[in-house]
């Protein structure tokens, strides 16, 4: 199951917009305030954004536009009532791949989200490595050589934070948010379990790389060599 973000402060509509992508598998994490969605942008590895322009804090080009500022490449697709040419530019020239006016149809709205998905994995980096591993998000697979284990959904949403922060530490609520989002409950224990699973499968297919508890801070995915 795909997970993107969704930036929108009007409440019907983002549960109506949530609603028409989970009924075709992508799950939205909705947030109405464009520094609230920058901080869980630098936590979950969302697959596509999809914003609105007008929300409290500013136009939400702003944070379109500081994430192409940082290199980050997750497509976008933006969703406005404003509907002037000029408006259209400015939101494919600030870093959009796409752009609908409102009012509508959903269905509109889930098949362009689908092809923001849909975009070449050069563009969406949706192979990422760090060192011996591989993650092939499309497949929900972790691969090492020729070898490989498939991964349930919150597991290869950790994974793919793990590995893009290769060698980094990443704090527990960072991995709880990318497993489970911001809106699902989380067990206490949730994240240990998963983290039991995923070294167990590293184990299985030969990966010298190892999930590490840093005390005080949270995991890191390091080569095993460096604490030999």
């Amino acid at each position: 199951m795909s997970r993107i973000l969704l930036l929108e402060d009007h409440e019907r509509l983002a549960r109506l917009i949530s609603e028409g992508l989970a009924a075709a598998g992508i799950v939205a994490d909705v947030f109405s305030r464009i520094d609230h969605a920058w901080v869980a942008l630098q936590q979950v590895p969302y697959q596509a954004l999809v914003i609105d322009r007008g929300v409290p804090d500013g136009d939400g080009l702003s944070l379109l536009r500081r994430l192409r500022e940082a290199g980050n490449t997750i497509p976008c697709l933006v969703l406005t009532a404003r509907t002037a040419l000029n408006d259209r530019v400015e939101g494919l020239d600030a870093g959009a791949e796409d752009y609908l006016a409102k009012p509508f149809a959903m269905e509109e709205m889930v098949a362009r989200v689908r092809a923001l998905l849909r975009r070449p994995a050069e563009v969406r980096s949706l192979e990422p490595q760090c060192g011996d591993l591989t993650l092939r998000p499309a497949d929900s697979l972790i691969c090492c050589g020729d070898k490989s284990e498939i991964l349930a959904q919150a597991e290869l949403q950790i994974m793919l934070l793990l590995v893009r922060r290769c060698n980094e530490s990443v704090r527990h609520s960072a991995l709880e948010a990318a497993g489970w989002g911001f809106s699902e409950a989380v067990t206490p224990n949730a994240l240990d379990v998963v983290l039991h699973r995923l070294r167990r499968k590293l184990q299985a297919i030969g990966s010298q790389q190892r999930i590490v508890n840093i005390r005080g801070i949270g995991y890191a995915l390091r080569n095993d060599a460096s604490f030999q």
